[in-house]
């Protein structure tokens, strides 16, 4: 296949290391599942049904196959409730179609004639603006006016970038805000409040420029990261997708590894460099893809480009593009990445800042190791201080849960010194206010040490009520099953739970039965 794809050469190194991070991402996905499908047949081992909302949020949220959901249920003995995870997939559905649903009333015409083209690269104002058409639009019980006029400084939203905000301004001087601007069947469309009172006058269209900068600036410096990125990491590297807003900007990328700190602070400092160079933005924006591939334009596989593209380049890189840009890299200012990580199989995102915004978060980081510092007594070696106190505290933890354990090993001896036998099986009761992680790890501890031996307690905890119930091992061996048992329990105090044959706990939200609820677990022992 290479003689006819020449891409897979190229690539298979990449390929190769996309189809084993596929394969792991799979089995994580099995191991997960299984390890939630364990808990959900101890839950349900009364009625050995898998309910549907289960194993829908399996599926949806997990990746887990619902068929594999049915297999394992079946090879222990469960059947899946079918019936209800088709409801719930259908309640999916539901939502997905409510989300996306629009109403689009019809255009109302009143200038006949077409688009001209897109003004925005060289102003961000324009006057004598004719309005087209207009329609309403309807999504999410929101209703929204969509205008196109014949000639526009808005940048609709396309490739990852935003659309561009602002005002229009009638010639009686009535603003309304654009609050957006998008690209449909090659109309530039401005998201707008309303209808202009006059809609037949002329317009001055006036897009807001603090905004469109700093996205300017966030778009120009994907391009220097783009190279950055294939400068350290390799040539491998493609751009996957991007979001680029006046706030932040996204950049998604081929490559099979997590990216390390030092190859982040490496593309950090190109990029920075790039900036420091303060490249001036040069364009093409009627070449052929000969030409621009002459000029070592960047094309992504599998895009499909028009006869004539944009050329954008700004030092060593070159891409096609047809979004707004920074006049010169100088005006990005500062360059930060604020994470890495992996969205998808050979697929990684960085999210970065720029100008302003980066600044900012220095000024957070600033201020935090500054008050660090101050908490530490103004310690002249911050890093060291943290050591220690670290230090200090996992010590100082040790002997909290050395203590704790001392604390449940003699409540546990209390527990059993105070059993009763009832019917051939000593019982221990338990109804007092306590701690019940301290409660379990007693519970917990007595289990393995004792025979013959089942502890029930109701009790109260922040004003919740708790219950726990516990068999030791060879009760357990005889039909005992304290995750069963506590269920029925449970709904004294309208509440539920569940755990392992030996020990499992329950709350609720009715302090007033637990008294039923007790007698209810002791009932259960002794049947």
């Amino acid at each position: 296949m290479g003689e006819a794809y020449p891409e897979l050469g190229k690539q298979q190194k990449l390929i190769e290391s996309v189809i084993r991070e596929e394969e792991m991402s799979f089995l994580r996905t099995l191991d997960r599942g299984i390890r939630m499908m364990d808990d959900y047949m101890a839950k349900n081992a009364d009625t050995k049904t898998i309910p549907g909302v289960d194993a829908f949020i399996l599926y949806d949220t997990y990746g887990f196959p619902v068929d594999l959901t049915g297999l394992i249920a079946s090879e222990n003995g469960y059947t899946v409730d079918m019936d209800g995870f088709a409801v719930e997939l259908q309640k999916q559905k539901e939502r997905a179609r409510s989300a996306t649903a629009n109403e689009f009333g019809d255009w109302t015409v009143f200038v006949d004639g077409e688009e001209e083209a897109f003004l925005g690269y060289d102003c961000l104002e324009i006057e004598g603006a004719r309005l087209l058409k207009h329609r309403t639009v309807k999504q999410k019980n929101k209703t929204m006016i969509q205008l196109v006029f014949d000639r526009t400084p808005f940048y609709a939203e396309m490739g990852g970038q935003v659309g561009d905000t602002g005002v229009i301004i009638a010639a009686d001087g009535e603003q309304i805000r654009i609050l957006n601007t998008v690209k449909e069947n090659n109309l530039t469309i401005h998201i707008a409040e309303k209808v202009p009172a006059d809609p037949e006058g002329p317009f001055t269209l006036k897009v807001d420029s603090a905004r469109r900068l700093k996205i300017a600036a966030n778009h120009t410096a994907t391009h220097l990261l783009d190279l950055a990125l294939r400068e350290v990491l390799g040539t491998h590297v493609e751009q996957k997708g991007s979001f680029v807003g006046p706030d932040y900007f996204r950049f998604d990328f081929s490559h099979f590894a997590k990216v390390s700190d030092e190859e982040l602070r490496k593309v950090e400092h190109m990029v920075n460099s790039m900036i420091r160079s303060d490249f001036p933005l040069q364009e093409k924006r009627d070449a052929t893809m000969d030409e621009a591939k002459a000029m070592g334009a960047i094309a992504l596989f599998g895009e499909k480009y028009g006869d004539q593209v944009r050329v954008v380049k700004f030092g060593d890189s070159v891409e096609l593009c047809g979004g707004t840009h920074a006049a010169s890299t100088g005006r990005i200012g500062f360059f930060k990445i604020v994470s890495e990580g992996a969205i998808a199989a050979g697929v990684r995102r960085i999210e970065a800042l720029t100008g302003e915004a980066a600044e900012n978060l220095l000024d957070t980081v600033a201020d935090t190791m500054k008050g660090i510092r101050e908490m530490l007594g103004n310690a002249p070696d911050v890093t060291a201080a943290v050591t220690k106190m670290i230090s200090e505290n996992s010590d100082a933890r040790k002997k909290l849960e050395e203590f704790a354990k001392e604390k449940a090993a003699a409540f546990a001896k209390v527990l059993a010194d105070n059993s009763e036998n009832i019917n051939g099986i000593n019982i221990a009761t338990f109804n007092r206010d306590t701690d019940p992680a301290m409660f379990r790890e007693a519970a917990a501890m007595l289990q393995k040490e004792v025979t013959n031996f089942a502890l029930a307690a109701a009790y109260q905890h922040d004003g919740k009520p708790q219950l726990l119930l516990m068999y030791s091992a060879d009760l357990v061996a005889d039909g005992h099953n304290a995750a069963a048992d506590i269920k029925e329990a449970a709904k004294l105090i309208q509440g539920g739970g569940g755990g392992q044959p030996f020990l499992a706990t329950a709350g609720g939200r009715d302090v007033s039965g637990l008294e039923a609820a007790l007698e209810k677990m002791v009932g259960t022992i002794t049947r």
